[in-house]
């Protein structure tokens, strides 16, 4: 695939684009508005002479990369395309008129793939006169940097097609895994947890936002020295990252999980966020999340407690480990995949299917059931994988020896 064209030059469409040019591929850059296409060249610009400033790359390599670019508000650049990646924003609606636009102008051979990371891929198929060329291809923010990317077939795509961008994105130097075609896919699905749990210990008054975002950054996985490491724990908290991503947008993923789900316990968004979202209080890119980033902020200091940040970091992990091992019950992707897309799309410490057999898979199922037999909510019920492996008394990747100490 030596041609390629993205839709949509915002930050996702961009990185994409860089990631492709870098690896010799002519690209066709389309946005509507020439604005956006103007400020993504400038940005190409600034982060190339950075690479140079490190010693990555060298003129004549930024010169290439600029000049396998090309910008348009035309799509009609897409009829020699082999692969169209679609980056816009997260709408069914615009997105399908989109889709029958690029169908309507490149060659039958071409394949057409949606960035999205929590739409219906076999739905947006759907509306395409040839649904078995469509596929999602989900990168992650910043796209350049990050290793991760999700491939995810719909139901009605050609596997001979799947299996060709699969190895195409690998040629790229991205790391891919293969998602079953569910709400969320792997990481958005598995990571939930980590934000709506967070929450919900910060709304029944456990402990403060500050406090909760310690926990995390300071938990040790089972089995790792704290010493062995500098970031032993989250690269960043729960609230924190919430922050960086956006409320707006994360809320906005919540919920569609939940709804995708028919309103499965485990994703029901938090009014705590639906009310920042409320206030324009959308994290760093406005000035105030659930953290104060304007200039006359005051920053206060907390004093860690130990006892409670276990507790937290704990009961977060044990959630993240339940959800990781549902999606790996439904079949939505292997274990392995499962653990490096955590690893490899959002930074976690450890993938949780190896922490659960660290931790023990029995303690796991008796985690969970603690939880349950505290509030009696589906959300705590325990994955039917947990059960049957500790039933079974097998583990995820091998009878290993099982390691009880747990955060």
């Amino acid at each position: 695939m030596n041609i390629v064209g993205i839709i949509g030059a915002g930050t996702m469409g961009s990185g994409i684009a860089q990631i492709a040019a870098s690896n010799n591929c002519k690209v066709h850059l389309f946005d509507m508005h020439q604005e956006a296409l103007d400020k993504s060249q400038a940005k190409l610009e600034k982060i190339l002479n950075r690479l140079i400033e490190k010693g990555r790359i060298d003129e004549n390599t930024k010169s290439n990369i600029q000049s396998n670019i090309h910008v348009h508000i035309d799509m009609k650049h897409f009829q020699d395309c082999d692969l169209v990646i679609e980056a816009i924003v997260e709408n069914p609606e615009i997105k399908k008129k989109v889709f029958e636009q690029v169908e309507s102008i490149v060659s039958e051979d071409c394949i057409i793939a949606s960035n999205t990371s929590s739409l219906s891929i076999t739905s947006l198929a759907a509306g395409l006169n040839k649904p078995q060329r469509f596929m999602g291809i989900h990168f992650f923010n910043p796209a350049p940097l990050m290793k991760l990317v999700e491939i995810i077939p719909a139901i009605q795509t050609d596997p001979a097609l799947a299996n060709m961008a699969n190895e195409t994105i690998k040629k790229w130097g991205k790391l891919t895994v293969v998602a079953k075609d569910t709400p969320g896919f792997i990481v958005n699905r598995v990571a939930r947890p980590f934000y709506s749990e967070a929450l919900r210990i910060y709304e029944e008054g456990l402990a403060g936002m500050k406090m909760i975002d310690l926990a995390m950054k300071m938990a040790v996985p089972a089995g790792l020295d704290a010493k062995e490491t500098s970031s032993p724990g989250f690269r960043m908290g729960p609230f924190e990252l919430m922050d960086f991503i956006g409320h707006d947008v994360n809320f906005v993923v919540t919920e569609t999980m939940y709804n995708s789900f028919y309103q499965e316990a485990r994703y029901k968004p938090s009014f705590t966020q639906k009310r920042h979202v409320e206030a324009g209080y959308l994290g760093r890119k406005s000035g105030r999340g659930f953290y104060d980033y304007g200039p006359d902020r005051v920053e206060t200091e907390i004093l860690p407690n130990p006892e409670l940040m276990q507790k937290i970091a704990h009961r977060i992990v044990i959630m993240l480990i339940n959800e990781a091992a549902d999606a790996a019950y439904y079949n939505i992707a292997s274990p392995e995949d499962i653990d490096t897309a955590m690893t490899k799309g959002v930074n976690y410490p450890k993938g949780l299917l190896a922490w659960a057999d660290e931790l023990g898979i029995q303690h796991c199922v008796d985690a969970m059931d603690n939880l349950y037999n505290t509030y009696h909510e589906a959300r705590y019920r325990c994955s039917p994988m947990l059960r049957q492996l500790a039933n079974t008394g097998t583990t995820f990747f091998g009878n290993n020896t099982l390691n009880k100490n747990i955060i």
